[in-house]
């Protein structure tokens, strides 16, 4: 059970509806698993075309995992005019992505008005369920007090 309260009581969907708008995530075929207020489950099957050289999960995949799971982690906890938006993280990889499946589970570690800090543990799940730590992230990510959490339009040609 999570020590956290939401700010915003329809919290859950809020998270699954801009989880949904992502089109990177669903490109890569990830599925939001869980959400409770400060931590949320990301699973992602295995496919051969999200793979390095090796056949595990490219790091890049890996880190994006990471980075989206400590990223609605914290947004499950801001106020519903409020955005949210990645600062940084640091990701360690432990052990090769060899799996079925990654799954991501991002956590708040301390939330705060401007910044929360979050973990996020990436583990590669074999076809029976069992579940090895393959990455381990810490992330920053900002609040984007009054941003609506929606596409910004932007002109592609400006920087």
């Amino acid at each position: 059970m999570s020590a956290f309260e939401a700010r915003n009581p329809h919290f859950e969907a809020r998270v699954r509806e801009s989880f949904a708008r992502q089109t990177f995530m669903r490109t890569l075929g990830a599925e939001l698993t869980s959400v409770t207020p400060g931590e949320v489950e990301i699973r992602l099957p295995y496919r051969e075309d999200l793979c390095q050289q090796h056949g595990y999960f490219h790091g890049g995949v890996i880190g994006t995992l990471a980075d989206n799971a400590g990223g609605y982690a914290a947004f499950s906890l801001m106020a519903a005019e409020d955005s949210v938006l990645t600062v940084e993280y640091k990701m360690n990889i432990v052990a090769p992505g060899a799996g079925a499946a990654l799954v991501a589970v991002g956590e708040v570690l301390r939330p705060g008005r401007s910044l929360t800090v979050t973990e996020a543990k990436v583990y590669a799940e074999a076809a029976d369920g069992a579940r090895k730590l393959c990455a381990v992230s810490l992330n920053t990510l900002m609040t984007m007090a009054g941003m609506a959490d929606e596409k910004q339009v932007r002109d592609p040609n400006v920087g």
